[in-house]
């Protein structure tokens, strides 16, 4: 049945039963706005975009692996600022021909990436578009912490990494030429796995910057380098390159560390410390805040593209 069929008010009610109220949810979705208790009496807020053809494909990735990735986007960025994701609100545009099932398992994927956090699905809107489009905002509350902010970063820091880097961006390329294994680095690009609780862990720890990996470390970084007003060295021996990336970079002709530096998507957290802090567990240091400004590999300029840019 399409959505035309269903109709919007049909299509609101099939997907709001699907979810699931949260604990921080006072008023869920079918009034004219949520109710989200706010306990820290802030509240963090981001908003992302996906749009078919440019962000996903319905030929690569069901409508839940979307449904994961777009909630991911924005759980990432509540994270990246310390804090914990207690909503999400979702804008659905699509095409009238498009199947109801497809939006109930899209609202499913949304529904249980944001349970992962203990955050759900709130509200939102919907409507008929050419394009299929999934916009969501994220909510989140930061437990009496200030937020950990992109120009904290001071010369002397260290530079660590939680997360998976270059998982996802080896498995759009592997997408792109028109396989389907490796499995581990195509379901990384459907799903990603995002370190969520290592956002807080590092505000508490004492972080002096943070940033989520999602348009590439190196881009990244660079928005910490820049704000911060510190150059940022990487030392290439500190990134972790599986052997199915391995294998896969060699069979495609790509430098892995290609994936790892530049690609984006996995939203693996970066952040710096104080280097007489060290870093939490689950942390990996991967080099070091310096004086001056830009983005070094092993004391040398990066030759290869950065990350991505939505406009190029």
């Amino acid at each position: 049945m399409s959505v035309a069929r269903t109709g919007e008010f049909g299509l609101i009610a099939r997907v709001t039963a699907r979810l699931d109220v949260g604990p921080t949810c006072l008023l869920g979705p079918g009034d004219d706005a949520a109710v989200v208790s706010a306990p820290d009496a802030r509240v963090v807020a981001s908003t992302d975009v996906l749009v078919e053809g440019r962000h996903f494909r319905r030929d690569w990735s069901s409508a839940a692996d979307i449904g994961h990735r777009a909630a991911a986007a924005n759980l990432a960025d509540i994270a990246a600022m310390g804090a914990v994701p207690t909503a999400l609100l979702v804008a659905l545009c699509l095409p009238a021909e498009v199947d109801v099932r497809w939006a109930e398992e899209l609202a499913d994927g949304l529904g249980a990436e944001a349970a992962r956090v203990g955050a759900s699905v709130v509200g939102g809107d919907m409507s008929a578009s050419p394009t299929l489009t999934v916009a969501v905002t994220a909510l989140g509350d930061l437990g009496g912490r200030p937020p950990v902010l992109r120009d904290g970063a001071r010369a002397g820091d260290v530079v660590a990494i939680a997360g998976r880097l270059g998982y996802a961006a080896a498995g759009y390329t592997v997408l792109s030429r028109g396989f389907r294994t490796p499995k581990l680095l195509v379901e990384a690009y459907r799903r990603p796995q995002v370190p969520y609780g290592a956002g807080p862990q590092a505000a508490r720890y004492g972080a002096t910057a943070m940033i989520d990996v999602s348009d590439g470390l190196l881009a990244d970084l660079g928005h910490i380098a820049t704000a911060s007003r510190v150059g940022i060295d990487l030392c290439a021996d500190a990134f972790d390159v599986p052997d199915q990336m391995r294998d896969a970079a060699h069979a495609l002709g790509v430098d892995p560390y290609a994936w790892v530096l530049s690609g984006g998507d996995d939203h693996a957290l970066a952040a710096t410390f104080p280097e007489d802090l060290g870093v939490p567990d689950g942390w990996r240091m991967v080099g070091h805040v310096v004086h001056g400004g830009g983005l070094t590999v092993d004391g040398k300029p990066y030759k290869g593209a950065t990350g991505w840019d939505h406009f190029r």
